[in-house]
């Protein structure tokens, strides 16, 4: 899973109802003139590069649309902007220039216009524009705006989602006290992961008629649940039926703690005649979502997760026949995750992203024969895919590149970008190599590892080395692009990152994955200490100059290992990360993750599993800490509280340990602002130079 967040960053201005919108060439960010000195990576260049975001191809394949950000450090905001270009690349046109971020786009099912949101008067709204980018219109006229829309196939009718005001405030209450701020909590899941929860994003499906939206519906009028499913989900967890009369959407129907105890998540058909709704997924209790429906209607695919209360399982592909209603599970012998899943044009086949061995590629199914056949064998991650005739336009990043368009041949697998947004960038910058390398653990198993030289690198001399420690704690190190924890800007500073697939990581089986749960500090600690050891045998690393870094578990691992690394490291940098594991059971919101990953509750003495998590807690091992420590952390972060990076950090000072505290009180589990963004980097560099130079 993936976070969106999305920040209205400025407002758009638009001149009369239907007529072309006013070009605006004042504060309009647009791609950053820079000149990249000596050919390093450095955080101003980072956060200089152009952002692909959603793309969309035309009806007749003729074109694709997508979007492009970019930001401005000096602003502290970005800003997306549409451009179109032909399927093989040529001929790029940007269509919208306004001081307010497009998003969400798509065609209309006739091809005639493109639609997307855009802000108006501050409040998210539908437009459509011609293919050009001309006529720009608002088709929605809603007070409390837009979050994500989709056409009928047939285009009569159109669904979206919005915030719905469902639950009694205290200010409801106490009408007189309009000014007052306070919350009265009566239940728990009252906050999720950076958001007081007051409203929940409804589906609405509504009439519309040549650029005008009419009879809106609440799909799920008095309900207090969720479409999408926070705080991930996006529109992929809605879509209609091939004949524009059923409505599919993911929902999990349960509330306060019943909520926070569990990941039960469900396939809902709408009907928008009879305004039925009917669960298909009922029969299993973990996960289901995103479903797709065939072309022909006469099946649904989605993904889904067997147990409850395991954010982690393996994540399968199931595809319900709508005339048998059955359910086949169609990855049982396939060991890896299934996500992004779109239906071929014939719906013969069924395409889709899967992570092995660290890489994330494109794989089908196809329906006839459950025959499973990966398609593309590249070292990148794949992040989309749209069918687009013989080929399929999909996006795709690497270690050391940030996200493209790309078209891909299905039967060879041929690869070919057609999307050149950060070529002129990318020819300046000197990029470290990247290698795989696998190495054995303390159990004899294998286990594979990024190394990221520096640009420069030279085996004659000794250089600092970081061993990098992934979050998750199940999320792949796999050839991600970041803004934050690049591996190549690390390198850019003359380190050597050591990036291992420890125990808890997806792509190298279930059974590797899951070992994690229950096993905080355990044989993945081991896996990691492995890691590093192993990388010091090289003579070009200086075993006398190790750092370690991480965020989220990442930044567990680095607090839990300050007090657990006999000397092996001279610096510690740890971002969100678990201090006190007895505090975080009961200060986290998502009570299904803590109970299984930890074993459930501090105070069960007779649960050993829930033992052995606790007395692994790191603040158990601050009597052991002596090396240098960065703790950074954001305080809207509900997930994981700001208070355990604060905790960390007074314990080190209290002990006499250098220390830095470095707090954003507008940040979550994330850093998303420019500036706040250099400033970690600044700071993340200038703690690892003091310590390890």
């Amino acid at each position: 899973m993936k976070k969106t967040i999305l920040y209205m960053l400025s407002v758009v201005l638009i001149v009369a109802l239907g007529c072309k919108p006013k070009q605006e060439t004042g504060n309009i960010i647009g791609k950053p003139d820079i000149t990249v000195k000596d050919g390093k990576l450095t955080p101003e260049v980072l956060w200089s590069f152009g952002r692909i975001g959603e793309v969309s191809v035309s009806p007749d394949k003729a074109l694709v649309i997508y979007t492009v950000k970019y930001f401005s450090i000096k602003d502290n905001k970005g800003n997306a902007e549409i451009y179109s270009m032909k399927m093989d690349g040529s001929d790029v046109k940007q269509l919208t220039k306004t001081a307010a971020s497009e998003n969400s786009i798509c065609w209309r099912p006739d091809g005639k216009k493109i639609a997307f949101i855009c802000t108006e008067n501050d409040v998210a709204q539908i437009f459509e524009m011609n293919p050009d980018g001309t006529d720009r219109k608002q088709i929605s006229h809603d007070s409390s705006g837009i979050e994500g829309f989709k056409y009928a196939p047939d285009a009569k009718n159109i669904l979206y989602v919005k915030e719905v005001k469902v639950d009694s405030t205290a200010k409801d209450f106490n009408p007189d006290l309009d000014k007052a701020t306070g919350r009265v909590i009566t239940d728990l899941m009252y906050k999720h992961w950076d958001t007081w929860i007051e409203s929940y994003p409804h589906l609405f499906v509504a009439n519309y008629n040549d650029g005008a939206i009419s009879n809106p519906v609440d799909v799920m009028k008095g309900e207090a649940f969720e479409t999408p499913n926070r705080p991930f989900g996006g529109m992929e967890q809605i879509n209609w039926s091939s004949d524009s009369k059923t409505i599919a959407y993911t929902c999990r129907k349960l509330k306060g703690v019943a909520y926070t105890l569990s990941t039960n998540s469900d396939i809902y058909l709408y009907n928008i005649d009879s305004k039925q709704t009917v669960n298909i997924s009922a029969d299993n209790k973990g996960y289901d979502m995103s479903p797709v429906v065939s072309p022909d209607g006469s099946k649904i695919a989605w993904e889904s997760m067997k147990r409850d209360g395991y954010e982690a399982d393996k994540n399968r592909m199931l595809v319900y026949d709508t005339k048998t209603k059955e359910t086949k599970d169609y990855t049982l012998t396939f060991d890896q995750n299934v996500g992004n899943l779109t239906w071929s044009e014939d719906g013969a086949k069924v395409y889709f992203i899967s992570d092995q061995h660290a890489k994330d590629n494109i794989y089908e199914l196809t329906i006839a024969d459950g025959k499973i056949r990966q398609i593309t064998n590249s070292v990148c991650d794949y992040t989309s895919i749209v069918p687009a005739g013989k080929t399929l336009i999909a996006t795709r990043m690497s270690i050391s590149t940030p996200v493209e368009i790309f078209s891909v041949n299905i039967t060879d697998g041929k690869e070919t970008q057609i999307s050149n947004v950060n070529k002129d960038l990318l020819a300046q910058v000197k990029m470290g190599k990247v290698v795989e390398r696998w190495m054995k653990t303390t159990d004899g198993k294998d286990m594979h590892t990024w190394i990221i030289y520096p640009p420069n690198f030279d085996s004659t001399k000794k250089y600092p080395t970081l061993l990098y420690c992934e979050g998750g704690p199940q999320s792949t190190v796999s050839q991600f692009w970041s803004y934050r924890w690049n591996f190549q800007i690390m390198a850019a500073n003359d380190y050597i990152i050591v990036a291992p697939n420890r125990r808890g990581l997806p792509g190298f089986g279930q059974a590797w994955n899951e070992q994690i749960s229950g096993d905080y500090g355990g044989q993945n600690m081991k896996d990691y200490l492995v890691a590093i050891d192993e990388m010091c045998k090289e003579t070009y690393v200086n075993k006398d100059k190790l750092g370690c870094v991480g965020a989220s578990y990442g930044g567990f691992s680095v607090y839990w290992l300050a007090g657990n690394h006999n000397k092996r490291f001279k610096a510690f940098i740890a971002h969100d990360g678990m201090f006190n594991l007895e505090s975080q059971y009961l200060e986290t919101e998502e009570m299904w993750f803590v109970n299984w990953d930890l074993g459930g509750a501090y105070w069960d003495k007779n649960n050993k599993v829930a033992q052995n998590s606790y007395a692994n807690s790191p603040h158990k091992f601050v009597d052991k800490w002596d090396t240098p420590i960065l703790c950074i952390h954001g305080e809207q972060d509900f997930r994981i509280l700001a208070s355990q990076g604060m905790q960390a950090f007074n314990a080190a000072k209290l002990r006499g340990i250098p220390a830095e505290l470095l707090i954003f009180p507008d940040e979550n589990h994330w850093v998303l602002h420019p500036q706040n963004g250099i400033l970690w980097q600044r700071t993340f560099f200038n703690w690892l130079d003091k310590w390890l130079k």
